[in-house]
């Protein structure tokens, strides 16, 4: 690879390389493995989140000796190269690595190898060393990537792989049949090298594709390259030898319709998934998912399963497709119900039985039985995790694996990983305790918010305490939406949480923002009523339009709110939360405020209307009693804040210092304050509480609820 060639323009990949930006890292070879690494990790169809891996060896000075010593830079397990960062590198010494080789005992032993790389550590602040180490370490080049294109794994995973890869590299290629990760793979990769000098790529049968470089530029063009040489080829295919995946069976329904039908399905499917944790789901019906779930071929490939071991380890051995589903079932609750029963059942049966037969003496248990993946042909695809991020991930690496299955279809025919082999990948100790190492779950972890009035100071302040504690969230308002989304997703991630436009006084309004979140997320959990509207007059003050307004907002929209999003916790059947936001002006009659104060008046006893109703669904409902959040509370943008000053005789700016002095505690009452209550209410701390009233005042002895 001495000459590198870099085309004019890719038609299959996309090329990220910035020469400039290169050229201000000459000198750090591992600022420029990180460069690479973040570019290849762009394109997903180059490599999935979290998956393959990019190297590079240099040479550093040893603490010890002070004399230069090879190391070798590699991504740590579990780590994304989109996304990589010194942080998430390993630093080995690589004459140590080489050095195993004599304490390797063959296959049997290749988990004890794992515990031996920790002796191998140059930077003692390092990642843990993945599986991969020795698969770089035996490559005799300076920069080094193994990834997962698709088209490279459509090859890998045909059944005339080895022979398409001789048609398209010639005496350049080496092909490695399949073998799960370890140190005798890497033995096995050296091998190549040393039977072919001039070896220019290295496919993993059924796994991925090795290429590298004497420079990370190099290295990075030569992926491409191979990347691109490949798909080229699979484009060239399409559809020669037989329609794709068989022609269409089934026509997809018009998008707004497939996006209606999933938000009504996808409550039922998350509650099923969520029989040992709470699940948080994703949809997509991209054209890539429908062509494959819409084929004839699709009663033939799904039961397969994948083929790359990164896909089926994020989406199991295999989807559950939903093909038999009666027309009209979705008005059909019961038959509904009884259908998914019997399809969720026999999946957890058929998945039980693929534990038992293929269980070994030291196996972990089996794990949780449910499907990740739901195919849904004419609507589209479901993925459930336990969270966004993961179930998002999940239909992404699905997505893949339908990648693969076209293109070995498209060239020979696809074969999947044997059962046994994909057991042993799923049920591997070194990945058991991977997971035994994952951080207890959070207490609102796989929880979905909608909080109404999500923008405002304390809707916001709600929603970012549940996400503190592991939860999603929707925030549903008029107004800020966008510009809340983004602050917000700076501190908890993009996944995590969505704006959405809402008018609690219209009934379609309503059923749009929950239609949007469960599209969203799969289904609710918690329902914070926050949206609010404060209006302050004496009786002969108050007109008809403020009495309108204050009952259609405050009460009518807390009743439609509970009501839409009641049918959605119904169909989980796993209970939830509705936390209706009040004030101390529901139990206390003050001043000049007989519009707002029935209002309230109202809401609290809706609460416990709703409370006595929903006992039976396991759905609590309580109420928070707020008074005088002025700190970033919209209400006090308005009229409001003047009205109170007028009726207490005192100015606006005056407004803080007496709320704070009226109360038994002398406190300010901040939004953060609020939504505390609120959060012990749905965390499970009050897990047994329903029906209650928490006022939130500073105490305040007129509205003591006693």
């Amino acid at each position: 690879m001495s000459t590198l060639t870099i085309p004019s323009n890719y038609q299959y990949v996309n090329n990220y390389w910035d020469e400039a930006h290169a050229a201000s890292l000459a000198g750090d070879e591992v600022a420029l493995l990180l460069y690479r690494s973040n570019m290849l990790g762009r394109d997903l169809r180059i490599t999935n989140y979290g998956g393959g891996n990019t190297s590079v060896k240099t040479q550093e000075v040893d603490p010890i000796t002070g004399e230069k010593v090879p190391v070798m830079w590699i991504k740590g397990s579990g780590g994304d190269i989109g996304t990589l960062t010194r942080k998430g590198l390993a630093g080995l010494y690589h004459d140590r690595l080489v050095a195993l080789k004599n304490r390797y005992l063959g296959l049997e032993f290749e988990d004890e190898m794992v515990g031996l790389f920790g002796y191998c550590m140059f930077d003692l602040n390092s990642a843990a060393p993945s599986i991969d180490t020795p698969l770089h370490a035996f490559v005799p080049h300076v920069h080094v990537d193994h990834l997962h294109p698709d088209a490279l794994i459509a090859i890998a995973a045909s059944k005339d792989g080895e022979a398409i890869a001789k048609e398209i590299w010639g005496e350049k290629v080496e092909w490695v049949p399949w073998q799960r990760p370890g140190f005798d793979l890497g033995l096995q990769i050296e091998a190549c090298f040393e039977r072919n000098p001039g070896v220019e790529v290295i496919i993993l049968g059924g796994h991925g594709l090795f290429t590298w470089g004497a420079t990370a530029q190099e290295c990075y063009f030569n992926s491409l390259n191979a990347i691109e040489k490949a798909s080229a080829y699979l484009n060239e295919n399409y559809g020669k030898k037989r329609p794709i995946f068989g022609g269409m069976k089934v026509a997809s329904h018009e998008p707004a319709t497939r996006q209606s039908m999933a938000a009504a399905l996808a409550p039922y499917l998350r509650g099923y998934c969520s029989q040992f944790r709470s699940m948080v789901g994703h949809f997509t019906d991209d054209e890539r998912v429908l062509e494959f779930i819409n084929s004839n071929d699709l009663e033939k490939l799904a039961p397969l399963g994948t083929s790359c071991p990164d896909h089926f380890l994020r989406t199991k051995i295999r989807p559950l497709v939903l093909d038999d589903m009666a027309e009209g079932s979705l008005e059909k609750p019961e038959e509904l119900r009884s259908y998914l029963d019997g399809k969720i059942e026999a999946y957890r049966a058929d998945y039980t039985a693929y534990y038992e037969r293929c269980k070994r003496a030291n196996s972990p248990a089996v794990r949780d039985p449910n499907p990740v993946v739901f195919l849904w042909p004419g609507v589209g695809m479901f993925t459930f995790a336990k969270d966004k991020q993961t179930a998002r991930v999940a239909a992404e690496f699905y997505t893949n694996a339908i990648n693969v299955m076209k293109g070995a279809e498209a060239v020979s025919e696809y074969v999947a990983l044997p059962e046994q082999e994909a057991f042993d990948i799923e049920y591997w100790l070194l990945e058991e305790a991977k997971l035994q190492r994952m951080p207890k779950p959070k207490s609102l972890s796989g929880k979905i918010a909608l909080v109404t009035g999500g923008t405002g100071g304390i809707g916001q302040a709600i929603a970012e305490e549940l996400m503190r504690e592991g939860a999603v969230a929707v925030l549903a308002d008029r107004d800020r939406l966008e510009e809340t989304q983004t602050g917000v997703a700076k501190t908890y991630g993009k996944d995590n949480v969505r704006a959405t436009a809402i008018d609690v006084t219209q009934p379609d309004a309503v059923a749009e923002a929950i239609k949007q979140t469960v599209l969203a997320y799969g289904g609710v959990d918690i329902v914070i009523n926050c949206a609010g509207i404060s209006i302050s007059k004496a009786l002969e003050d108050t007109t008809l339009q403020d009495w309108d307004r204050l009952q259609d907002i405050l009460v009518k929209g807390q009743f439609l709110v509970s009501q839409q999003a009641v049918e959605v916790l119904r169909k989980q059947g796993t209970g939830g939360d509705i936390v209706n936001i009040a004030s101390k002006n529901a139990l206390f009659a003050g001043p000049n405020n007989v519009g707002y104060g029935t209002a309230k008046a109202a809401q609290l006893h809706m609460s416990r209307l709703l409370a006595a109703e929903l006992g039976k669904d396991k759905i609590r409902v309580n109420t928070v009693n707020p008074d005088a959040v002025l700190r970033n509370s919209k209400i006090w943008e308005g009229e409001w804040a003047a009205g109170r000053a007028k009726a207490y005789g005192v100015s606006v700016e005056e407004l803080p210092a007496l709320y704070a002095k009226r109360t038994i505690l002398n406190e300010e009452i901040l939004p953060e304050d609020i939504a505390t209550a609120v959060r012990v209410f749905v965390d499970g701390s009050l897990g047994k509480s329903t029906g209650n009233v928490l006022n939130v005042d500073g105490g305040f002895a007129p509205s003591f609820v006693r």
